[in-house]
């Protein structure tokens, strides 16, 4: 790259990272909310470092085109996620990347780790960038390590990739750069620093109408697809430079492998018929914006909102009212429906016969000093006097002329949102936190997932927010008897950006995983229903304060993805086991 040409852009880069700061900083004192500028400080952030650092970015002669293409994986990766409608991309936003590792292995003779992981560093960090910018609206310092960091993970199954590729052959190793990827989104869904937003099988949450199959495979099933059909592609492309000929076999190879999931997915999606007695549901969407709407509006005000919009909707059929994450906040865990909150507006519920409100509340929980604690415990010195409380993130059932309140305490957290990963290993950051009004705590959870029950043998998943994006969790509540999930969340956090659009997308895949109907309640757009091939019905606007009346229908029959969960995944961990060890033996085998 021209050193006039890059001075250029570090200097344009610079003076928007500037601009874009004291903007969101003029903003945040008016209390206003910041909307598509995290996109731009984050992307004009990364693009000043890497001007800066480009000189002696690469030993690659070709550094300029590997760069470009580098750069190119990255926005086709973005591309193909919701909420855009060029999904398509998937099938072929690896190549680049794969055509960087083959011309670094190339030009060394040994493994070049640390090339591929430049490369593959600056693909992985513009698709985070572009496609989950939005998180730095609910926190810009835990967004920008959210962002970074998981492009630094996903780093780790390529450069393994390319390790095994280089000690064994092209046919294992391309094996292994599927295999490494699934293990490590699997790997990935199981810690606690957990953001799986972008596992490949997601992309499809768009459209339903292509995955049907997902009830058999889950996402991971996706993502197999994708990733051989990326590795097809790149075969193509190198047969290509090769020969300078197009393999013919080649292209009906990869063309056959697109196409017959394609077809066989929308011949089930023309089949699919929704299953099991109906129920009338009412799901209301407060739009309570979370930044500063919710917390100046005195808790009258907000109760008003609910009681007018419920009203304005119930029928004397129906079953269910839903309303939205955290709804009522500092609810009393041992008193319920004592809460000032509450009485309300389980007045209300009293005077509808049969009818069952399920609402997000946030607890706490005051321990005695003799109580056992949980981890989540915490424990305050004010005036001389200790205090043990805990926090949570709950659903709540309540029925009409029922003093009883099932209660379903969030166990998915957000990381760094929610709580903080690892706090045995951060423990020195416990000042900080605290000097912030924070806590090394966290919230609440509870080791098993909890149905609420109905009558006629109705069996509901309270699942909240973050949760959804699991399919393997969201089986649990299944499998303990859920024939219809209820997402309960507060999108309102990331303003009128792609997440709320993305998190409903994903919402999508669990319908078809799960072959149950979704009631869906967001704080602000998009509430609706989901049947159980995927499609929404009665989506709302965003800003929008609304009640929507819709029936869903309650199926009880399991499906084989619901039975076996994540097999793909474990299959691929197995096979990733047996690809390290031989390329481990190759390699001390090479250095003998």
């Amino acid at each position: 790259m021209n050193k006039k040409i890059r001075l250029l852009s570090f200097l344009f880069a610079l003076v928007v990272l500037l601009a874009t700061s004291g903007w969101m900083y003029y903003l945040d004192q008016e209390h206003q909310l910041w909307g598509y500028l995290p996109l731009f400080q984050f992307g004009s952030l990364f693009a000043t470092l890497l001007l800066l650092v480009y000189p002696r970015f690469s030993k690659m002669k070709n550094k300029d085109s590997l760069l470009l293409a580098a750069v190119g994986s990255g926005v086709l990766l973005w591309a193909s996620f919701p909420a855009l409608p060029t999904t398509f991309f998937i099938f072929f936003a690896f190549i680049p990347l794969l055509w960087i590792e083959a011309k670094i292995a190339a030009a060394h003779e040994g493994t070049a780790r640390w090339e591929v992981f430049k490369y593959s560093y600056v693909s992985f960090a513009i698709w985070n960038i572009l496609t989950t910018y939005w998180v730095g609206n609910t926190a810009l310092v835990a967004g920008l390590f959210a962002i970074f960091l998981s492009a630094a993970f996903m780093t780790i199954p390529f450069v393994l990739f390319h390790n095994t590729r280089k000690r064994l052959n092209d046919k294992l190793g391309y094996a292994a750069f599927i295999a490494y990827w699934i293990t490590f989104e699997y790997i990935y869904l199981n810690q606690e620093i957990s953001w799986t937003w972008l596992n490949i099988g997601n992309c499809f949450g768009q459209y339903p109408s292509w995955v049907q199959w997902y009830e058999y495979t889950g996402v991971f099933g996706g993502a197999l697809w994708a990733l051989v059909a990326n590795t097809l592609g790149f075969q193509l492309w190198k047969n290509y430079e090769r020969r300078h000929t197009v393999e013919k076999s080649g292209i009906v190879k990869l063309v056959a492998w697109i196409l017959m999931p394609l077809i066989a997915s929308f011949i089930m999606y023309t089949q699919q018929k929704d299953q099991g007695p109906s129920v009338e549901v009412v799901v209301v969407q407060p739009n309570l914006e979370p930044h500063y709407v919710k917390f100046s509006l005195s808790k009258r005000e907000q109760l008003q909102r609910f009681v007018s919009l419920s009203q304005r909707t119930l029928t004397d059929s129906t079953d269910y009212l839903v309303f939205p994450e955290t709804s009522f906040n500092r609810v009393d865990y041992d008193e319920i429906l004592r809460d000032r909150s509450i009485v309300p507006i389980k007045a209300m519920i009293d005077r509808h016969p049969g009818l069952k409100l399920i609402t997000g509340i946030s607890t706490q929980r005051e321990f005695s000093a003799d109580e056992p604690h949980g981890p989540a415990v915490r424990i305050y010195e004010r005036a001389g006097k200790t205090r043990y409380f805990e926090m949570g993130n709950a659903a709540i059932q309540l029925t009409a002329a029922s003093t009883e309140v099932p209660i379903y305490i969030k166990s998915k957290l957000v990381p760094g949102a929610e709580f903080l990963p690892y706090r045995e290993v951060f423990f020195f950051l416990k000042p900080l936190v605290e000097k912030l009004d924070g806590s090394m705590a966290g919230l609440a959870t509870q080791e098993e997932r909890e149905n609420f029950s109905g009558s006629s043998n109705e069996e509901i998943a309270p699942v909240i927010c973050y949760e959804s994006i699991y399919g393997s969790y969201v089986t649990d509540y299944v499998q303990k008897g859920a024939n219809a999930l209820f997402v309960i969340t507060n999108d309102g956090w990331w303003d009128n950006t792609a997440g709320h659009r993305q998190h409903l997308a994903y919402a999508r895949l669990r319908a078809i995983e799960t072959r149950r109907s979704i009631a869906r309640s967001a704080n602000t757009g998009i509430s609706g229903f989901i049947n159980q091939r995927g499609d929404v019905l009665q989506a709302t606007a965003y800003n929008e304060a609304i009640a929507i009346k819709g029936k869903i229908q309650l199926n009880s029959e399991m499906t084989v993805y619901t039975k076996w969960k994540d097999l793909i995944a474990r299959i691929c961990g197995f096979l990733s086991i047996l690809l390290l060890l031989n390329s481990f033996v190759k390699g001390k085998m090479k250095r003998k």
